[in-house]
């Protein structure tokens, strides 16, 4: 059965447009009610949130949802993605829901969920809810219906993990911290994270409005980070996206390091500490270099498909527990359930510390590849696998780079186009092999 509403990470869309529409989340909700019923007498779900204007109308009508099927809710208002997985399964509840759209722009919104464990829930679960969207509703009585409370102490205690997952003896006294957190759902969070740990804490993108919330600062626009940074003479900068589970990192020189620099400082770190670390995941998108430099280290990279629920499902089949995208998704499974942006940050700062080293030294012997991109917009007429001439040109193309480089070449999930990828120590080699590669595939 195919999902009609879930994605690969929850549901989303611009609010106002089906599914992101108040009558939906009120069916959403009583469908997750019904569900959760068939397996708790009376279950609990806690819902938290980012700073979009339109959470409000969300929140109310996933709530009213939920209470009409016979279930209780607990509201944290504005908290990070990790924070409700975290609290959710702190509290021994049911399941967690996020409403946030992630590092989209304010007109979106979308909605996630958490297991009782804290992970993101299965497809066959998606299913049995959407089945559920299908069907009739089936209202409590009055006796039984749902109630709602605010956690009041739900930043508080957030607050307090993010500072347990590192240990007793960091300080970053001495150190000047910038953190941008997006005007999103870390706003008040992550600035008294690194405060407490002992920084001096400088705040870009800490005060959202409703409609700012990644407009034009955090970690999909790094370039405030790095101003900001040099502007006030700041050894690091942190960038979180909207719900604060991707991450960028900067330094006083202004170099801007990504999630896959900073997967491979997670790994050595623990490599340095005399820890196994049997192999970390990445992604199709992960740089070679640092694949290469993991592999100098008796390491192995495995790729996941693109998305952070890829990269844990891969980490949970192989017990493994290190991994991340290049956008800055990273997972500490020995820490967290799910991707963090403030842990993730701590875990980077802490291998600095540990070091006595600067992120520059940590990574010298990882210099990224050159990276060309290329977009051929398909004709329609044939199944693109099957172009001979791109078949020989691929071959042709693998040989050439024999191994210091590589092609990934996939069709685009939301246009019609192939995405056509050459990795290669030399820049102009990676753009010549991307160019003859998309003349094959425009045929």
């Amino acid at each position: 059965m195919a999902r009609q509403y879930f994605g690969t990470d929850g549901i989303r869309g611009e609010v106002g447009q089906s599914p992101i529409t108040p009558d939906f989340m009120l069916r959403l909700g009583h469908a997750v009610g019904r569900v959760l019923r068939r397996n708790a007498a009376r279950p609990v779900v806690l819902i938290g949130k980012d700073t979009r204007i339109s959470g409000y109308m969300i929140e109310s009508s996933l709530e009213a949802g939920l209470a009409s099927a016979g279930v209780d809710t607990l509201l944290t208002g504005p908290l990070p993605t990790p924070g409700v997985a975290y609290l959710t399964r702190a509290l021994r509840l049911d399941l967690g829901i996020v409403i946030s759209a992630s590092h989209n722009p304010y007109q979106d919104n979308g909605v996630k969920f958490f297991s009782a464990k804290g992970e993101k829930l299965p497809d066959d679960w998606e299913l049995e809810v959407e089945a559920a969207l299908n069907e009739p509703p089936q209202w409590v009585n009055a006796a039984s219906l749902g109630k709602a409370r605010r956690v009041e102490d739900a930043r508080g205690r957030y607050i307090e993990f993010c500072k347990s997952t590192v240990g007793n003896d960091l300080s970053l006294r001495g150190m000047k911290v910038v953190v941008d957190a997006a005007h999103g759902a870390a706003y008040h969070v992550a600035p008294d994270v690194f405060h407490e740990l002992g920084a001096e804490v400088v705040t870009i993108g800490c005060q959202p409005d409703g409609i700012n919330i990644n407009d034009g600062v955090g970690a999909t626009a790094p370039q405030a980070l790095v101003a900001a940074v040099a502007r006030h003479g700041a050894d690091y900068g942190v960038a979180l996206d909207g719900d604060a589970d991707r991450l960028q990192m900067v330094d006083r020189n202004g170099r801007l390091f990504n999630g896959d620099e900073l997967l491979y400082v997670m790994v050595a770190d623990r490599l340095a500490q005399g820890l196994p670390v049997p192999g970390a995941v990445g992604t199709l998108m992960t740089n070679m270099a640092v694949e290469l430099a993991l592999k100098d280290r008796q390491v192995e990279l495995v790729r996941a498909k693109v998305g952070d629920r890829y990269v844990l499902e891969e980490l949970s089949s192989r017990g493994w527990l290190l991994g991340g995208e290049s956008s800055g998704h990273l997972l500490a499974l020995d820490k967290h359930t799910t991707g963090d942006g403030i842990v993730s940050a701590l875990q980077v700062l802490q291998a600095v510390q540990r070091a006595r080293a600067c992120l520059p030294d940590l990574l010298a012997g990882v210099t990224l590849f050159p990276q060309t991109l290329l977009n051929v917009r398909l004709s329609g007429q044939g199944d693109w696998r099957q172009n001979r001439r791109l078949q020989a040109e691929t071959r042709a193309v693998e040989e050439e780079l024999a191994g210091q480089g590589r092609v990934l070449i996939r069709a685009s999930g939301t246009e019609p186009v192939l995405r056509v990828m050459v990795e290669a120590r030399d820049g102009a080699m990676a753009t010549g092999l991307a160019q003859r590669l998309a003349s094959a595939a425009a045929g």
